[in-house]
């Protein structure tokens, strides 16, 4: 019996220490230098100088609508997209291709639509066929929307394809049996046994949307203005690491938030079944 318990304390050792250190660290050391002020004493100034200061209260808020953008435009394109797939006959097939743009490097897929949006770049030689440009397309709020919605779809596409696959069949074939128009199938039977994967699929795009900041700079031209872009000018820039880890736990907060909406909450009524 004691070996039986020591063979399972060493199995979670490895998945404790890698917890501990990439995880439960880091946070906690976001968490005290958020206390430190530029001389190093502890001190509240950050926060305070965070709520009081309309700048940062402006990013914040410009975070969060840009996250609910992308995310929206990510739904609205990825739950078509995966309820298609799903119907196909090689859907596996088609899923992989879909999770294959994540395998590139973020960096590399920004410098690609660098030179597909720039003033010499495809758009542009081909609008240029008819006469048309060169437009401006880079370094505007639609490219940056574009962009991020672009990469965050893999995402989003494949827990809602993980719900649609899981859903069965039968309660479709019921409904139908029952004269439900495709309409009154969708919204009364797909879409609530579904929503679990879009929950999922919400936390995946909306939490890492609030942090973007690379995007904003090679896409956006700064004019799109995050909590990211703060952070990476406090540590890289200003050199202000007390600050810079306030506002890191701040999105820390919102991003547990979100998680706390959107996730499954189950009633009490499913526990009663004896």
């Amino acid at each position: 019996m004691s070996n039986r318990r020591f063979s399972n304390w060493a199995f979670y050792v490895p998945y404790g220490l890698w917890i501990g250190l990439f995880v439960i660290a880091p946070v906690a050391l976001i968490i005290y230098q958020s206390f430190l002020n530029l001389d190093h004493h502890f001190s509240l100034e950050n926060y305070a100088t965070f709520f009081k200061s309309s700048t940062y209260l402006m990013m914040t808020v410009n975070s969060v609508w840009w996250a609910f953008l992308i995310t929206i435009f990510t739904l609205l394109i990825s739950y078509p997209t995966a309820y298609f797939i799903h119907q196909l006959k090689h859907a596996q097939l088609w899923l992989l291709l879909v999770i294959m743009p994540t395998w590139i490097n973020i960096l590399l897929k920004a410098y690609a639509f660098i030179g597909i949006f720039s003033q010499s770049g495809i758009i542009n030689q081909f609008l240029g066929l008819f006469g048309i440009g060169p437009e401006q397309f880079l370094f505007t709020n639609a490219s940056f929307l574009f962009v991020a919605t672009y990469i965050q779809i893999p995402f989003m596409i494949l827990p809602i394809y993980n719900a649609l696959d899981d859903l069965n069949p039968s309660f479709i074939n019921a409904s139908r049996d029952l004269g439900a128009t495709n309409w009154q199938t969708f919204s009364k039977v797909t879409w609530p046994l579904t929503l679990p994967g879009v929950k999922s699929g919400i936390q995946s795009v909306f939490i890492p949307s609030l942090s973007l900041f690379m995007l904003t700079r090679l896409i956006g031209g700064n004019k799109v203005i995050t909590l990211g872009t703060a952070i990476e000018e406090h540590f890289l820039t200003t050199m202000n690491w007390g600050m810079g880890s306030t506002i890191g736990v701040i999105l820390i907060i919102a991003m547990v938030i979100i998680m706390i909406l959107t996730g499954d909450r189950k009633s009490s009524e499913g526990r009663l079944t004896r």
